[in-house]
């Protein structure tokens, strides 16, 4: 890595993590240039599911400060 990248990334991981997994997002969707239709209707899908599922009552919901603190507690 460049020392250019190597700046970008330390300065990237002292972001906070919502912040860190926003980056990644984007990072990755420039690199996505060709949208896939059948990806995108296999995700459409699995959203679906997990809101019927949370709608039945059988997975709860969680806040994205919870799912992301427990993220970082992994990663510990």
């Amino acid at each position: 890595m460049s020392e250019k990248g190597t700046k970008l990334l330390e300065a990237a991981l002292s972001l906070p993590a919502a912040e860190r997994a926003e980056l990644v997002d984007r990072l990755l969707t420039s690199l996505d240039t060709t949208p896939d239709a059948r990806i995108d209707r296999l995700w459409a899908q699995e959203a679906e599911d997990r809101l019927d599922a949370f709608e039945r009552g059988e997975i709860r919901a969680v806040s994205a400060r919870a799912a992301l603190e427990a993220i970082s507690k992994v990663k510990r």
